[in-house]
């Protein structure tokens, strides 16, 4: 390279970053040229407020920051120049200034989801909090049941047309410019322009403030807890290919989106469009193809992000962005096949009742979008319902899992709108059971540390029977780490893991399916019943460091189905176990039993046990045999119709 092409090549760039300037300023002057009107002193455009005008700033991420500064900036050197002006917002990330207790003669706030710098106004009745569905909201505008005198909002340049997109802010605020009586837009080259209902013509708006300043970013944190972790991995085995997702905003939903990179053609239709998702089109792993509605696109209706997924929804035909009445409608939501709405909580008690809005009296968030969708995905065919949490909050002092929602809660999901709960102890299946079995349920994935606490509560509510037994502590403690899909050699897949206590429902069905041959050849007996009782004490209740039951499942429409049971008993003061195993009559000869035994045989050996022992009917010659596959019989002895068996596991 010859001395001085660095310089030069930076002093063309300089020249065409001005020549762009240029163009553009020079496109300004002509609108100010077309439309003197609207390029006034920003003084006179703010003295068109009035006392008690309501005021709309836009959402979040698109809340134009320069106008909400310029309008306090002129109430602050015009200090009567209007009062009880109400604030309409819908979530502030931005600069909230208005809620400064010195502005409170001029304005109210009024907002119908609350963020965190609106938080402590709201709860100390310095700002009001309007609780409504999402969806809902630009009715409230078309009606006039809550009007728009004015609307602060942020636009991209127009374009040779005249058209401006109000790119990453859609949801409620396109229909607020609709139906304000004065359009005020602050215009900024920041603002990507984004297809979809995202467009307003200059000739409809009054006022137009040029000015250029990078969007707010809120790039949500990555996960680090590996509560959060697991709880990304169990969502992910309830979406399949094919799904169309709608998910929410923060370090649990990335948790989540970063665990669906395996999967293949997703489709996104949510009110929220964040940098997970965008990562996940940019891996293909998003393509809309099997979308039943909007095929091909990706639908949203506002943005939560980082620059660069700004720029990558810049003119990107492959998202589009629509109003909130119309990506909310539970309607709409439900036409979309396979839809899984994933959506969190602050709370959720045994009976099913969720909140995302309040802890007890204190206003936390709001109802917003995810009842919307929750409902919606409830009713679309195939669709499914996930709320996904931890199982507690401060650090570990509490649990998200309760037995009763606290006094003054808003109950933003009803019973019937949860199919899934998922935390970092594992999924709970809540759709058509009882009050008892979702109660056991959920019990299962809350935090060991206050699950004697909740059955206890759960008890003296008569949620669950007075004899609930269960292993407290580390002893109880579910294995999650023991879960495990398998395929047998003659293709049947199955999934295998520890008994949880909520199992009593599918181990019952299981052993009423059984037949009466299988039921002997298990139980040594001609046994017809298998009262709750047994089933704690031979099944459901155990010690896990000294004892093991695995279950062999199958899913059929979401629920679980028990076709194969496995288990021992450490035999005290030995390193033996006895075992016993049994499988569904319709699923034997499948090798289920084969793959079982010896999964049985690999956590024995990890606790560092040397063998089994077994007591064999001798019609059961395919048990005996899979016994000699899984080691070495070192004993055989015949003793009261049963064989007596004793093996040493192989060395590995």
């Amino acid at each position: 390279m010859r001395a001085g092409d660095g310089k030069y090549r930076k002093a063309e760039e300089n020249k065409g970053d001005k020549t762009e300037s240029g163009v553009r300023k020079a496109s300004l002057e002509k609108l100010k040229e077309k439309y003197p009107e609207k390029f006034v002193p920003e003084d006179e455009i703010f003295s068109n407020i009035h006392a008690g005008d309501r005021i709309f700033i836009g959402t979040a991420c698109g809340e134009p920051q320069y106008l909400v500064q310029a309008m306090i900036k002129f109430v602050e050197s015009n200090p009567k120049a209007f009062f009880d002006a109400e604030i309409l917002h819908v979530w502030t990330l931005g600069v909230a200034p208005y809620t400064d207790r010195k502005f409170r003669k001029n304005f109210r706030h009024n907002t119908f989801f609350i963020a965190e710098n609106a938080r402590e106004a709201v709860n100390r009745g310095l700002a009001d909090y309007t609780p409504i569905f999402a969806s809902d909201i630009p009715d409230l505008f078309k009606r006039k049941l809550v009007p728009v005198d004015i609307a602060l909002v942020q636009v991209s340049p127009p374009d040779l047309h005249g058209f401006m997109s109000l790119g990453i802010s859609i949801d409620i605020t396109k229909t607020a410019v609709e139906n304000a009586s004065i359009i005020i837009a602050q215009v900024n080259k920041e603002m990507p322009r984004i297809h979809g209902d995202t467009f307003i013509h200059i000739d409809e708006v009054d006022f137009l403030v040029p000015h250029d300043e990078p969007l707010l970013e809120n790039e949500a944190s990555k996960p680090s807890l590996e509560a959060v972790k697991n709880i990304g991995e169990y969502v992910s085995r309830i979406i399949d290919d094919g799904d169309t997702i709608q998910v929410g905003y923060g370090a649990l939903p990335n948790a989540i989106l970063s665990n669906l990179r395996h999967k293949k053609d997703l489709g996104i239709h949510s009110e929220l469009l964040g940098d997970g998702i965008i990562d996940l089109m940019k891996r293909g792993v998003v393509n809309n193809s099997r979308k039943t509605v909007d095929r091909d696109k990706t639908v949203a209706s506002f943005c939560i992000g980082s620059k660069d997924t700004y720029r990558y929804l810049d003119d990107n035909p492959a998202i589009e962005f629509r109003t909130i009445d119309y990506t909310n409608d539970p309607v709409n939501i439900a036409m979309n096949k396979n839809i899984v709405a994933i959506n969190t909580a602050l709370e959720i008690d045994l009976t099913g009742q969720a909140t995302a809005e309040s802890l007890g009296r204190y206003f936390f968030s709001g109802i917003g979008g995810q009842a919307d969708f929750m409902r919606g995905a409830v009713l679309a065919k195939r669709g499914r319902s996930i709320l996904a949490l931890p199982s507690t909050s401060r650090d570990g002092e509490l649990s998200r899992i309760v037995p009763f929602l606290r006094e003054g809660a808003g109950v933003t999901l009803t019973r019937g709108d949860i199919h899934y709960v998922v935390t970092e102890y594992g999924i709970a299946y809540l759709h058509g059971k009882n009050v008892r079995e979702r109660a056991m349920a959920l019990i299962s994935i809350a935090h060991p540390s206050f699950q004697p606490w909740l059955i206890e509560e759960a008890k003296e509510a008569a949620l669950i029977y007075k004899d609930q037994a269960y292993v407290p502590g580390e002893k109880g403690k579910y294995p999650a780490e023991l879960e495990t899909r398998r395929t047998t050699k003659a293709g049947l897949k199955f999934f295998m893991r520890p008994v949880k206590i909520s199992d009593e429902p599918i181990l019952k069905d299981f052993f009423y399916s059984l037949s009466e041959k299988t039921r002997y050849n298990r139980f040594l007996s001609r046994r017809e019943d298998m009262p709750r009782d047994m089933l704690q004490d031979l099944f459901l209740v155990i010690d896990y460091t000294r004892e093991m039951v695995i279950l062999a499942t199958i899913e059929h429409e979401g629920a679980e189905i028990a076709i194969g049971v496995g288990q021992y008993v450490i035999l005290e003061g030995t390193l033996t176990a006895q075992v016993a195993l049994v499988i569904r009559d319709d699923y034997q000869g499948q090798g289920l039993g084969s793959e079982l035994l010896s999964y049985l045989a690999n956590i024995a050996q990890k606790q560092g046990l040397t063998g089994f022992t077994a007591e064999i009917l001798p019609d059961n010659k395919h048990v005996l045999h899979l016994l000699e596959k899984t080691g070495h019989i070192t004993d055989k002895k015949f003793s009261s119709g049963v064989y007596m068996i004793e093996l040493a596991f192989q060395e590995k």
